[in-house]
C-alpha cells in the first residue's frame, strides 16, 4: 500500500494516513460521482424561495453525513451542519427523514445501532424518537425543533436513487419563530420539488443508470 501511495507512515510510530494516490482517485471519483452537482441547482432555487438555510444529507451506513448546503438570501442565517457533519440515522431532520423512508425490518437493525449513542450522547428516548418517525411516515416529510441546537426548527424529506433506494434528504434549516406549522406548510411545496427534480437528475445521469 505504501508503494503504491495509497497510504504513508507517520514517522517510525506505527499510524498511516491517506496517501497522494488516494486524493488522486478521490478527485477522478468526485468528477464521475459528484451528487452535489447534481442536486445543487434544486438546493439553490428552494434556500432562494425559502430564505432560509437548505442542507444536502446523504446515507452512510447508519449514518447521515452533511455534503453540502446552500443558504437563502435572508440576514438572519442558520448554519447548523457543516461540510462533513456525520450524526446517527434518526436525530436530525435529514436522518429523521432517510430513516422514515426505509422498510420496517431495515429500520429496527439501524435502531438496534444508533439509539445507544442517541440516548447517551443525545439523551433523546426512542419512544420519542419512534413517535417522530411514525408523524413523518404519515406525512411525507420529517420535522424537529430545539433537537439539535437549541431555538431552530428543520423540515426535511428523503429522495430515491435510480433503484429505488433511499439514498438522502433535503431539508430546510430556520429559527423557530421564523418556521412556524403555517410557514412550513407554505415552504413544503418548494421542498417537494427538489426532491422530485433530484430523483430525475439521479435517474438521468450517467452512473445511476449503470448502477448494479
Amino acid at each position: 500500500m505504501i508503494k503504491l501511495r495509497f497510504v504513508m507512515q507517520l514517522d517510525d510510530r506505527q499510524a498511516y494516513v491517506l496517501g497522494p494516490l488516494s486524493y488522486e482517485l478521490g478527485l477522478v471519483a468526485a468528477q464521475q460521482f459528484d451528487v452535489r452537482e447534481l442536486c445543487k441547482p434544486a438546493m439553490q432555487r428552494l434556500a432562494v424561495s425559502s430564505a432560509e438555510t437548505v442542507y444536502l444529507v446523504q446515507r452512510s451506513g447508519h449514518e447521515a453525513v452533511c455534503i453540502d448546503f446552500q443558504q437563502g438570501p435572508g440576514t438572519l442565517r442558520v448554519v447548523t451542519l457543516q461540510m462533513g457533519s456525520r450524526r446517527p440515522l434518526g436525530l436530525g431532520a435529514g436522518g429523521l427523514a432517510i430513516l422514515a423512508g426505509m422498510h420496517a425490518d431495515e429500520i429496527e437493525e439501524i435502531l438496534k445501532v444508533v439509539m445507544p449513542s442517541i440516548e447517551t450522547e443525545w439523551r433523546f428516548p426512542l419512544a420519542e424518537l419512534r413517535e417522530s418517525m411514525a408523524q413523518a411516515q404519515q406525512q411525507g416529510y420529517a420535522v424537529i425543533k430545539n433537537r439539535i441546537t437549541p431555538g431552530v426548527t428543520a423540515f426535511g424529506k428523503s429522495f430515491k436513487d435510480s433503484l429505488g433506494q433511499v439514498f438522502g434528504a433535503v431539508t430546510v434549516a430556520g429559527l423557530n419563530s421564523r418556521m412556524t406549522p403555517a410557514r412550513i406548510a407554505l415552504l413544503l411545496s418548494g421542498l417537494e420539488q427538489a426532491t422530485s427534480t433530484i430523483e430525475k437528475a439521479l435517474r438521468s445521469h450517467q452512473w445511476a443508470r449503470h448502477a448494479p
